[in-house]
């Protein structure tokens, strides 16, 4: 078993070795890569063998069956620019081999100020941007080892008078190595349809030529946008516990990631948790990828058992070096 974890931790690392380049702003739907648990989050992000957590269906849909009650969480983020994020996800089980989740998430950028080069101080008019993601899962368990899940998902995408919108799949699988609680886990995420923006922004008045004097100089006209498809992401990944007992508990997490608009990364964390009561995390995300602006993450978790009802609270902070830094707040309950 000792030669098989160092196996996959090799394979982890050699992961970053394959030929890529960064094809950052080639897709669409980059909301979607934002991670809404503000507990993996302080892991960094290494979230993809994590069971039993309804956030780490974001990570790994292969997760669903391995909660076994009702779970609902919700994070709000004050994200870069005073951009605001919100993520609700509950999980529902069905039986003791399956269960189906629902997620909504939503970026919002506020009203913005138009302004233009001959009126540098504003028009008058405002516009906003904004995204919305829907989604609906399920999972099962093969065997008492192996779990395996999946995600469909709308989305849409809004700036001003224009949109554009698609459909995705998230794909995913977790398998217990040992009754220790290693855990091998990889999934496929956002893989889904290719679109282009459309609007009544995209509508013009055109001169087909403007060396001619007296034709119409101001035909109807339309811009018309490249198609670009979703950030697609492979994650591998691996859970370690490293301390269990009645009072301790100790893991360590590792993530290989995999994108197809940027170059390979690797996430890893860890979280000491206190009689299943308090917990600390830090971790390190996006470790080698190329021109990488994150780094450093941090945070704390609190549960507060009342009768029938399991309260949690989670809390992370994120360095995004010039770009400031970005906390995440997760609240959610469990019965």
């Amino acid at each position: 078993m000792k030669k098989f974890i160092l196996f996959i931790l090799f394979f982890l690392i050699e992961a970053l070795n394959l030929h890529s380049q960064t094809n950052v702003s080639t897709t669409i739907g980059q909301f979607l890569l934002i991670e809404p648990s503000a507990r993996l989050s302080a892991m960094g992000n290494s979230g993809t063998a994590i069971e039993g957590d309804v956030m780490g269906v974001y990570y790994n849909p292969g997760a669903i069956s391995s909660i076994t009650t009702i779970k609902s969480q919700f994070t709000h983020s004050n994200w870069l620019a005073g951009i605001k994020y919100n993520y609700a996800i509950i999980a529902i089980p069905i039986n003791e081999l399956s269960g189906v989740v629902l997620n909504l998430s939503s970026l919002r950028s506020g009203d913005i100020l138009v302004r233009t080069v001959e009126l540098p101080l504003g028009t008058g008019e405002y516009y906003s941007a904004n995204d919305l993601s829907l989604g609906i899962g399920y999972g099962t368990k093969l065997t008492d080892r192996v779990n395996v899940g999946m995600q469909i998902f709308y989305l849409k995408q809004s700036i001003m008078h224009s949109q554009v919108s698609g459909l995705g799949l998230n794909l995913g699988t977790q398998y217990r190595l040992t009754d220790g609680g290693i855990i091998l886990g990889a999934s496929l995420s956002n893989y889904g349809t290719r679109d282009n923006f459309k609007g009544r922004d995209l509508r013009i008045r055109y001169d087909q030529n403007q060396e001619i004097n007296g034709d119409n100089s101001s035909l109807p006209a339309e811009y018309f946008t490249e198609e670009y498809g979703l950030p697609i992401l492979f994650r591998i990944g691996l859970k370690l516990p490293v301390i269990k007992d009645e009072k301790n508990n100790l893991i360590f997490a590792v993530d290989a990631v995999h994108p197809n608009n940027n170059t390979e990364s690797i996430n890893l964390g860890g979280e000491y948790t206190y009689s299943e009561t308090f917990s600390i995390r830090a971790g390190y995300q996006n470790l080698f990828e190329k021109d990488s602006e994150v780094g450093l993450t941090l945070g704390t978790g609190l549960v507060i058992e009342l009768t029938g009802l399991d309260l949690y609270f989670d809390y992370c902070w994120t360095k995004y070096g010039r770009l400031g830094n970005v906390q995440r707040m997760t609240l959610g309950f469990s019965y």
